[in-house]
């Protein structure tokens, strides 16, 4: 996994001017993070390619960017079928001179033009400037794995893994209205395709860009559709089957160490259990790892939202699967520190102390791997969130997971919330996208506003974290594969009917038919977990302590926007650490940590 970065235009010659090779550096150099084993530049009198590299496969080459007969790659992401692609250009008169999957995507490029990139399969951001033509593409794989950002300047089209790569040319951040309707209306999620700061956007997902002399196109190579289902339950059994093992056993390709993420819950258990399983016909032992908090196995309390701790059934999976496990814990102070580390991996307040921890034990997990494979999106697509079975919540014509904007606007100043408008921008994106929603005709009401909720989520909730999973890996060297994520599960997923997706009334049923093979019964029919959060209440003092410091400082640019005195009143309630605000865990401590975030990032971004 690495970072891409550069700059394209037909006006001037780049070469000419040493700023411009100065910029390129300094752009690659915001992304060592994302590649600290190797890096690259490339630039020409009408574009500069940058390239920081994490390898994972074929470590000894594949340097980037990568030139062949004209043409340079420089490219960000894992194919999984990189060795049918190379199977099929084997008869062509391309010659490889590597097996890294950068020359595929190359050579495929070189074979069948743009035509090649709906065959990719795997998470990927992809620049290709073609000199015989005069013509840059930037390509985003199907589900948006993996984030690309761009910006028009008056002399340049900028593009970067991180909206970091873009300052770094010279862009200074800044925020307009909409700005706001993002962080504060729809935060932590972001509108497909913006990039929340002024004029910056992002390639969606399934989609590519041709920046030429006459101009910018985007093109869709990929969308989701709607199709009647026909397959009988048993079929469509199979057929799930099939597509998780394989998605699972194609991400295993790897020339570094490999481990999983198991948390003891279904998605990551059967994505381990299929793992191991490949593992131990190898003669290896696969390696897992779990995250909890300090003081948890004390302090927990069973709630509406997490009715069990995690490490018992972590344990039990562990022992089923025997792998090399390893529990790890984060510290109160840990999780409120790395806030300020989230920010600056996301370049965006982001998921708060969810985002934070996560970071954290990337941070450790990095020590030892290179490559994770997680279960991540399992809920999304095959449905396993509240909001799928609550009538009260999937019918709420709002976003299911934040539909009361009370919270949000709360401690904002009345000024401000008349200024930017926050509930009006966020129920114009939630109308836009349910008027994007792939419909079949002559479903009924109840399963149409199913497919509706199922777009929602993919392509919002879903897209939240996957961001989160990228930057907090990214950020440490660490590579996340998202097994759940690939785009011909969600194909097929999407139009099942809700009747087998909840078959008997067992959350996703399919899932747990797939598992029967894998998981013991305790693991398989285990109530839905999320991500673990920290039952310390002196985390909450921790960050009611930072707020009340900032809130004393009259810099402060978090002044600008929330009133000091309801801010200092709510800090001294109690927080509810069930109701959501974003999602099922937002609540009051998250929203703490939610403000500290953005004072942190107005001040460092210089947005005030």
């Amino acid at each position: 996994m690495c970072g891409i970065a550069g700059f394209y235009q037909t006006n001037f010659d780049y070469t000419q001017d040493a700023s411009f090779c100065l910029r390129l550096h300094k752009m690659r150099d915001s992304l060592l993070r994302r590649g600290p084993n190797d890096n690259g530049l490339w630039l020409s009198a009408h574009c500069g390619l940058s390239h920081t590299r994490l390898a994972i496969i074929d470590p000894l080459h594949g340097t980037q960017p990568m030139s062949r007969m004209g043409c340079v790659i420089s490219y960000n992401g894992e194919l999984y079928n990189g060795t049918d692609l190379r199977r099929k250009l084997s008869g062509s008169s391309l010659p490889f001179e590597t097996t890294c999957d950068t020359e595929i995507i190359l050579n495929g490029y070189l074979a069948y033009g743009t035509d090649f990139f709906a065959e990719l399969n795997g998470i990927f951001a992809i620049s290709i400037y073609d000199s015989r033509t005069d013509v840059l593409f930037l390509v985003r794989d199907h589900l948006g794995v993996k984030p690309l950002f761009y910006q028009e300047t008056p002399e340049s089209l900028v593009f970067g893994s991180e909206p970091k790569a873009l300052f770094a040319y010279g862009i200074q951040p800044r925020l307009n209205r909409e700005s706001w309707g993002e962080v504060l209306g729809l935060g932590p999620a972001r509108t497909p395709g913006h990039g929340v700061f002024a004029d910056m956007k992002e390639v969606l997902p399934g989609h590519y860009l041709t920046i030429s002399p006459e101009g910018l196109k985007d093109c869709c190579y990929w969308s989701l559709t709607g199709t009647p289902h026909t397959d009988s339950y048993e079929q469509t059994v199979e057929k799930v089957s099939w597509l998780v093992e394989d998605s699972v056993t194609r991400q295993l390709v790897s020339d570094v160490p490999l481990c999983t993420f198991l948390s003891g819950g279904l998605d990551s258990s059967l994505v381990s259990a299929i793992a191991a399983r490949r593992f131990s016909e190898e003669g290896k032992i696969l390696s897992t790892f779990s995250f909890d908090f300090v003081g948890n196995q004390q302090n927990f309390r069973p709630n509406a939202f997490q009715s069990s701790l995690d490490r018992p059934f972590a344990e039990q999976m562990t022992a089923h699967i025997k792998s090399n496990h390893t529990f790890l814990e984060c510290d109160s102070r840990s999780q409120a520190d790395f806030l300020l580390d989230a920010v600056l991996a996301r370049d965006l307040p982001c998921m708060a102390d969810v985002e934070s921890s996560m970071l954290y034990f990337c941070s450790l997990v990095a020590k030892t791997n290179r490559v994770a494979l997680t279960g991540e999106c399992a809920d999304e697509i095959f449905g396993g969130y509240p909001w799928f079975h609550r009538k009260e919540l999937w019918s709420k014509n709002h976003f299911p997971w934040s539909y009361d904007m009370e919270p949000r606007l709360s401690l904002l100043r009345p000024d401000f919330i008349r200024e930017t408008h926050i509930e009006e921008y966020a129920r114009a994106a939630y109308d836009h996208s349910i008027n994007e929603t792939p419909v079949l005709d002559g479903e009924d009401p109840d399963e149409a506003r199913r497919r509706e909720i199922s777009w929602l989520n993919v392509r919002w909730f879903m897209a939240t974290l996957l961001n989160r999973m990228d930057r907090t890996s990214m950020y440490c060297g660490l590579e996340a594969r998202v097994p759940y994520a690939d785009y011909r599960i969600l194909e097929y997923v999407f139009n099942i009917p809700w009747e087998m997706k909840c078959r008997d009334g067992i959350p996703k049923s399919l899932l747990v038919e797939v598992g029967k093979q894998y998981l013991p019964k305790e693991v398989l029919y285990r109530k839905k977990s999320p991500y673990p959060k920290t039952y310390d209440t002196g985390y909450e003092r921790l960050l009611a302590e930072r707020l009340r410091r900032i809130l004393q400082r009259p810099s402060s640019p978090l002044l600008e926007i929330v009133e000091k005195q309801k801010v200092l009143d709510f800090l001294d309630r109690p927080k509810d650490y069930g109701k959501p605000w974003y999602g099922q865990l937002m609540a009051g401590p998250q929203m703490m940590a939610y403000l500290l975030q953005i004072d942190y990032w107005m001040e460092q971004y210089h947005l005030a």
